[in-house]
């Protein structure tokens, strides 16, 4: 395993553990994000299953690309999709990356769309 690697995973695993001290029972709002898509997740860790998702890889999503205009799209979809499970208030983990640019305009969409961290 590359040096690299190995120190996104601890930042990955530093951020995950401070959300868990701060959860108090929300779930969390799951971001990863590739050179091609982007992905979002609502998991509720108490009980283990995903209430919601959105990705710009399913066949109605309109466009195309990982860019910020997608990531915004993806933010709105998934919290339309969390409320209507029932969920509106998250933790939101960035998984790592940076709160800039993509990651920060699916943050900033989400809570548009109706969801709360």
């Amino acid at each position: 395993m590359s040096k690299q690697r190995n120190l996104n995973e601890r930042r990955k695993q530093r951020t995950r553990i401070r959300l868990r001290k701060l959860a108090n029972g929300r779930p969390r709002l799951s971001v990863f994000r590739s050179s091609k898509h982007i992905y979002a997740q609502v998991i509720d860790d108490a009980k283990g299953l995903t209430v919601a998702s959105a990705s710009t890889l399913e066949k109605d999503f309109s466009a195309k690309g990982a860019d910020q205009a997608a990531a915004t799209e993806i933010g709105k979809l998934v919290a339309k999709r969390a409320l209507d499970a029932g969920v509106k208030e998250v933790v939101f983990d960035r998984g790592g990356y940076l709160y800039h640019g993509r990651v920060k305009a699916l943050a900033d969409a989400a809570r548009e769309g109706g969801l709360s961290f």
